[in-house]
């Protein structure tokens, strides 16, 4: 048995024509272009990189977008200006604070402090409470909602299945798992610490893995023909790009899987300008046609 590769850039990209053509069409109706921006505190190379392509692939869909860059000495209130400036900008839709952050500035305030209309990251209290209690109008994180994209490619029904979901951070983990308990899943949420996780990851139909460590999971703990999703993104000391699933095992086992890469990274990026646009038409007062 030899699994089905999930590609995540060929999902994407059809998101993103769909994408361009939406924002082509409100700005003719509206002359609202959808505007993103970006904040960045620091030099971390991966931070640059991935605002570096979140922008890149913003502006080839039409979209206007600003990237503000502070030294990592930047004082609290100089960051807290600029998000009060973007959050009154007419021009500006979605923001997100790219993290981490140093380790002076408490990401929670700075993230609280965003217009929850322009949070298109779902990181506010308030988006995140939404989805907590299962209330529209909110936006939820773009990494999970892109798995779930990924999900249904080979999935059309997913009531009653069982998902598991190995890692409990704030931006995959835990928003992943309720987002799943929405599709009327039986879910459950595991970590790096739980018992007998190999035995856990087996009763699972959908496993999805945000755990940080490569190649964690091990192919002899996925459920024969399970669809196996990696949120995973390491780098060996090889330089080679490994996700949190040991890929060449699971193959063997899964139904589906997403590589690493080219699986979940596309489909947060193209989810995270999803976000934004639908932010857009909120702002214009313009119905959504995504669902």
């Amino acid at each position: 048995m030899v699994s089905k590769i999930i590609d995540g850039r060929k999902v994407a990209e059809e998101l993103k024509k769909k994408l361009h053509a939406l924002a082509q069409d409100l700005e003719k109706k509206t002359g609202i272009k959808p505007g993103f921006a970006a904040l960045r505190v620091g030099d971390n190379p991966a931070s640059q990189l991935y605002v570096q392509l979140k922008g890149s692939q913003a502006s080839e869909l039409g979209y206007h977008f600003e990237e503000h860059v502070f030294p990592a000495w930047t004082p609290a209130e100089v960051l807290e200006a600029k998000i009060v400036e973007l959050n009154q900008s007419s021009h500006i839709h979605g923001i997100i604070l790219q993290l981490p952050l140093p380790e002076q500035l408490d990401k929670f305030h700075f993230l609280s402090l965003i217009d929850p209309a322009k949070d298109v990251d779902g990181l506010h209290p308030l988006n995140a409470g939404k989805l907590f209690q299962g209330l529209k109008g909110g936006f939820i994180a773009s990494t999970p909602l892109g798995c779930l994209a990924l999900i249904r490619t080979i999935h059309s029904y997913l009531e009653g299945l069982t998902v598991g979901v190995v890692g409990c951070s704030l931006l995959v983990g835990r928003p992943m798992a309720l987002l799943m308990l929405q599709q009327d899943c039986t879910v459950w949420l595991a970590h790096s610490k739980t018992l007998n996780l190999p035995l856990l990851c087996e009763t699972a139909d959908i496993l999805i893995v945000a755990i940080g460590s490569p190649r964690f999971i091990k192919g002899d703990w996925i459920q024969r023909g399970a669809t196996v999703i990696d949120v995973g993104i390491n780098r060996l000391p090889s330089g080679e790009i490994v996700g949190d699933v040991d890929f060449s095992s699971a193959q063997t086992r899964a139904g589906a899987i997403t590589p690493v890469p080219g699986g979940v990274g596309p489909m947060t990026i193209a989810s995270l300008l999803r976000n934004t646009l639908e932010a857009a038409f909120r702002y214009a007062d313009q119905p959504f046609p995504l669902e």
